[in-house]
């Protein structure tokens, strides 16, 4: 398979979840994707999870319920372990529609929203830290 070469940020679409355009960080230092989140319900074996930031651009309010989901331990870059809820979803780059694992993290005080990490871009990306904005200005296949 040939891997499509990214830079160290870009746009991209999260169509099951209602978020267009949003800002990532393409992350080599983490294993897992992670995306932010403003507030989380769990009851009846659903997960309710609101995508909302005054901060983050194009993150207006959206509500997802969602049948199937986990959990997960996350450590952090400072070695911290957090407890996180485990989402499956889907990711636009270059136009291809992509399954996506993405962990529920509170993310308003940092730049980006969303963090693709290794386990995401394995087998299908490399990064060239020098690029911005690949997959969004290109065309889709």
């Amino acid at each position: 398979m040939n891997k499509r070469i990214i830079g160290r940020v870009d746009k991209i679409d999260f169509p099951k979840l209602g978020l267009f355009h949003i800002d990532v960080k393409i992350d080599t230092g983490a294993y897992t994707s992670t995306i932010h989140y403003s507030e989380i319900i769990e009851e009846n074996n659903t997960l309710r999870c609101v995508f909302n930031s005054d901060k983050h651009q194009n993150f207006g309010k959206t509500e997802i319920t969602f049948d199937e989901y986990t959990s997960t331990v996350v450590k952090s870059s400072n070695g911290l372990k957090e407890n996180r809820y485990k989402i499956k979803s889907e990711v636009i780059f270059f136009g291809k529609t992509y399954k996506i694992n993405l962990t529920l993290s509170t993310r308003n005080d940092m730049r980006f929203p969303v963090l693709i990490g290794r386990q995401f871009l394995k087998r299908k990306f490399m990064v060239d830290v020098d690029l911005e904005n690949v997959s969004y200005n290109s065309k889709p296949l």
